[in-house]
C-alpha cells in the first residue's frame, strides 16, 4: 500500500509536467487534459510494470506520447461531423428492426374487422386493383375504398407513435393506394 502512495505522489508532482507536454504535442488544452487522464489511467493500471528506481517522468511521456500518436492514427478515419448529417446520411436501419415492425404490423392487422382486413389485404398486399378486389369481394368498388381507408386509420390508430415506422418500413402499407403498390411491386 505505501509503495502505492509514493506511485500516486509522485505521478500526481508530473502532472503539470504531463499537462505542458500534452498542450506542446496537440495545441488544445482540452484534448491535452483528455491525453494526461488517459496517461494517468494507463500508468496506474499498469504500475506493476514500472521498475523502481527507473526514471517515471520519462515513462509516463512515452505512454503519454503513445496515446496522442495512436488517437491521431484513429482519427485519420473519422470525419468531424458535429450535426450528425453525414451521419445520418450513412446510417442504415437494422434488420431487426423491419421484423419488429412486420410483427407489430400483422398483430394490428389481425385487430381490424375482417372486411377492412380482407380488403386491405386483396389491395396493399396482393396488388388487387380496386375493381378486381371488387369483384373477389362481390362488393361495389367504393366499398372496398371505404374499408380501406377505415382499416388504414384504424391500423395507425392501433399502432399509435410506431404507426410512422411500420409504415415507413413498408411501402405497401404507407400509401395503401393501388398504383403505388403495383408500381412498387414492379420495381421490386
Amino acid at each position: 500500500m505505501i509503495v502505492e502512495d509514493k506511485f500516486l505522489e509522485q505521478v500526481t508532482a508530473l502532472l503539470p509536467a504531463l499537462r505542458a507536454f500534452g498542450r506542446s504535442l496537440c495545441g488544445d488544452p482540452a484534448r491535452a487534459d483528455d491525453l494526461v487522464q488517459d496517461t494517468v489511467l494507463k500508468a496506474w493500471t499498469n504500475r506493476e510494470q514500472f521498475q523502481s528506481g527507473s526514471n517515471l517522468k520519462a515513462w509516463l511521456f512515452t505512454i503519454l506520447r503513445n496515446c496522442y500518436y495512436s488517437e491521431l492514427r484513429h482519427r485519420k478515419f473519422e470525419i468531424e461531423d458535429p450535426d450528425g448529417i453525414c451521419a445520418a446520411q450513412v446510417a442504415i436501419a437494422p434488420d431487426h428492426d423491419a421484423k419488429l415492425h412486420l410483427r407489430d404490423l400483422s398483430r394490428a392487422l389481425q385487430h381490424l374487422p375482417v372486411d377492412q382486413r380482407e380488403a386491405l389485404i386483396l389491395v396493399c398486399a396482393t396488388g388487387l386493383s380496386y375493381e378486381e378486389a371488387a369483384d373477389v369481394c362481390q362488393v361495389a368498388v367504393g366499398t372496398i375504398k371505404s374499408r380501406i381507408a377505415r382499416a388504414r386509420d384504424r391500423l395507425v390508430e392501433l399502432l399509435g407513435d410506431d404507426a410512422a415506422q411500420v409504415t415507413g418500413t413498408l411501402p405497401v402499407v404507407n400509401s395503401l393506394s393501388e398504383p403505388e403498390i403495383v408500381a412498387s411491386q414492379r420495381s421490386s
